[in-house]
């Protein structure tokens, strides 16, 4: 497999894991009046947002980084398929998508951040 389709592959497992749980998690949030615990370790997306915003913006803001995932999603879309546009959409999204990392406290997405990076910079010569 190509680096530009396996950052691609990276790209959908992140959005996948970590941007579609954002919606059931502010929809309990908003239910329940507090984060859902993962795997009763730690409440989900509970980073420093979590204390600084009531319920209803902190759910803005997950949905938001939901669609924000979604737009990554695409990007790697174009990246699968060879565009330059789309990687460095990609790359572009990667600073909006740090915020979020920051704020939700999550420290996975930071991996395959870097991950995509390196595989991008390592395919650039391959794209359109």
């Amino acid at each position: 497999m190509s680096a530009a389709r396996l950052a691609a592959v990276l790209t959908w497992v992140y959005a996948a894991g970590f941007g579609l749980p954002a919606i059931p998690v502010g929809i309990y949030l908003l239910q329940r009046g507090r984060l859902p615990n993962f795997l009763g370790l730690f409440p989900m997306y509970g980073g420093p947002w979590a204390s600084r915003f009531g319920d209803s913006t902190f759910f803005v803001l997950l949905t938001a980084f939901f669609l924000v995932t979604v737009v990554v999603a695409w990007a790697a879309w174009l990246i699968w398929n060879g565009s330059r546009t789309g990687a460095v959409l990609g790359l572009v999204l990667l600073i909006v998508e740090a915020v979020f990392w920051l704020g939700f406290a999550l420290p996975i997405p930071w991996v395959f951040g870097i991950a995509r990076v390196v595989l991008l910079t390592i395919a650039w010569s391959s794209f359109d």
